[in-house]
């Protein structure tokens, strides 16, 4: 570790005692997410829906595990995607998987999306599924890219209840490779209070961070990486970065 990597990771635990900026930071959330502020953004001309912080915490992960498959549920505008094929694209370049793919499913791929996806340049590393992420006929075509990978990473961003997060845990989490991750959007939402989902099937008590704690209970090869939360502070992940260990 050089000096200037030892002073980060000083810098990261450090960051975990800091009382004063957990707590700015919970505020910041709490406040933008009601103002919607994650819609603000895209990513080479596709609305991402993620937090800058969170997006930056992927390209780290996608360099450093350096997938030939990404397993995406949750498709919407297709930012997500784009940014995907856009990590592998680079990793490609500089000596990566020069094959790798990010397989996306959503089980409403509105045709205006899906057109706009598939015109875009980075098109040829992305196939859509559309359909339940849960149903048994879909995962088993998700399944049926994995055929032959050797690095693949899952991100979870759909229907955000606990039970629908916790099917695609047990569907999904497993196909993530050893050392690389199975990324749960969405944890923040047992931190807000409930009136923020008054429109919504999910809330504090049921959503993506209980699926969590409930899948972790049985699934001691994964474990939650807390230096991303403690280095990230602003996240809409807190808890669901998920690396498999063995």
């Amino acid at each position: 570790m050089t000096a200037f990597e030892k002073e980060i990771e000083e810098r990261i635990i450090a960051n975990e005692k800091d009382g004063d900026l957990r707590a700015k930071a919970s505020a910041f959330v709490s406040a933008s997410i009601g103002s919607r502020y994650s819609y603000n953004f895209s990513w080479l001309g596709r609305p991402i829906i993620q937090y800058p912080q969170d997006i930056v915490a992927m390209q780290e992960l996608l360099w450093k595990v350096q997938p030939d498959l990404i397993v995406e549920t949750g498709i919407a505008h297709g930012g997500s995607l784009i940014f995907s094929a856009s990590m592998l694209e680079l990793n490609a370049i500089c000596g990566g998987p020069a094959d790798a793919q990010v397989v996306g499913v959503d089980i409403d791929i509105r045709s205006h999306n899906r057109a706009a996806i598939e015109a875009h340049p980075l098109a040829k590393r992305i196939r859509m599924i559309q359909g339940s992420s849960v149903a048994p006929e879909i995962v088993e075509k998700v399944r049926a890219y994995t055929v032959g990978k050797e690095r693949v990473l899952v991100c979870l961003d759909s229907n955000h209840t606990h039970e629908h997060v916790l099917a695609e845990l047990q569907h999904y989490a497993g196909l993530t490779t050893i050392e690389s991750y199975c990324v749960v959007f969405d944890t923040i939402v047992d931190q807000l209070p409930a009136e923020m989902f008054d429109d919504r099937p999910w809330g504090p008590g049921n959503n993506p961070r209980t699926a969590v704690r409930e899948f972790l209970k049985d699934h001691p090869e994964f474990l939650v990486d807390e230096r991303i939360d403690h280095k990230l502070q602003i996240s809409v992940a807190p808890g669901g970065y998920l690396k498999r260990i063995r």
